[in-house]
């Protein structure tokens, strides 16, 4: 496999980003109607499908899984890294953690500056123009790569992003054959029937063994993630190279891809909506174990929720593309929800304890 060129401007990745922002932005407001139609029904921690009896562990039984995410070598990438891998730290060895070991896997093709501060395993990015701007493709195929050359201990591995923080020690969530996923309310594998069959044609099955999520967060067994991540990476080529599926699934292209290469597998995930809240819409941590900070957080100065209008106050990853955000970052006005001030005070804590901040 060629290495890439790497003289990508930063221009480039930053108009990059920006196109992911606008989706962001999109399914931001989307879950504002979502959020109170599923906190109305009570929903708010229950598992939509229950784990099967027969797989549940004894007391006192351990099944450690590998923490692992995939990562570039851009500042935004780094900064995000090491708040994560701060929290990893503190989080593994508490009472109920099922943590294993970490890795972050750079799919830059050569060491960066973090190498010694997280445990990083390099791989090779898509070659040159494979990707079409899409950069979240290069996630499956290193994958790929990291499962065919690592050397992994644990029998389960959790697939992360940078921008997870552990807000509860984590346990294994997983069953033996039956992953554990997130289920995403804006995957809709049943409303997108004519497309999915494209990739999970009828003899496959119906189309709801497609599952509601992405590849992340997800704990998998490594045996079952060794059968599904070239199939995943195929077919988010596939999806890519389609115009009408590039079209219909955006940004979250990657995420579809992944769900039906898990039903092409036979593999369907217990779906736990207590894996993961996202600030603002999500009001409390609560018993939840990670928070996923993808949404910007906008408000006024009495606490009101500004719905994707630049607020007095703010916490938004993407006005920090360039570089990691100033320590001490200014707390939530009062009524704010408890999830952003947790969030805020997580993102100080960490950024106050991690050497040489600034030089990310």
């Amino acid at each position: 496999m060629a290495r890439k060129n790497f003289s990508c401007s930063s221009t480039l990745f930053l108009v990059l980003l920006a196109v992911g922002s606008f989706f962001a932005t999109y399914n931001l407001l989307t879950m504002a109607v979502h959020y109170k139609t599923v906190n109305s029904q009570g929903l708010s921690y229950d598992p939509v499908v229950e784990m099967p009896d027969n797989m549940k562990r004894a007391r006192g039984d351990k099944a450690l899984f590998h923490v692992a995410l995939t990562a570039t070598d851009a500042p935004y990438s780094k900064w995000q890294c090491r708040i994560m891998y701060y929290w990893y730290k503190k989080m593994k060895d508490k009472a109920g953690s099922e943590m294993g070991k970490f890795t972050r896997i750079l799919h830059s093709g050569q060491p960066d500056n973090l190498m010694d501060e997280i445990p990083t395993f390099v791989v090779y990015p898509l070659p040159s123009g494979l990707d079409r701007g899409y950069i979240v493709l290069n996630r499956p195929w290193a994958f790929v790569q990291w499962l065919e050359n690592a050397t992994i201990e644990e029998e389960y591995i959790l697939m992360a992003e940078p921008d997870h923080i552990f807000v509860n020690p984590l346990p294994n969530l997983a069953r033996g054959e039956f992953p554990a996923g997130f289920p995403f309310f804006y995957i809709k594998p049943a409303e997108n029937e004519k497309i999915i069959r494209k990739y999970f044609p009828k003899e496959n099955g119906p189309v709801n063994n497609v599952d509601p999520i992405g590849n992340s967060p997800v704990i998998i067994r490594k045996d079952l993630l060794e059968k599904i991540a070239p199939t995943w990476m195929n077919v988010s080529l596939r999806m890519k190279d389609d115009p009408e599926t590039d079209k219909a699934f955006g940004w979250v292209l990657e995420m579809y891809a992944y769900a039906v290469a898990s039903a092409l597998h036979g593999v369907q995930h217990i779906l736990r909506k207590d894996f993961m809240l996202q600030p603002p819409w999500d009001l409390e941590t609560g018993k939840r174990f990670i928070i996923h900070y993808t949404y910007g957080c906008d408000y006024t100065m009495k606490g009101e929720l500004t719905y994707g209008k630049i607020g007095e106050w703010r916490f938004d990853k993407r006005s920090h593309l360039r570089g990691p955000p100033p320590r001490n970052l200014p707390l939530p006005p009062p009524g704010v929800p408890e999830s952003v001030v947790t969030l805020v005070k997580m993102v100080n804590e960490a950024t106050a304890n991690i050497p040489n901040w600034d030089t990310t």
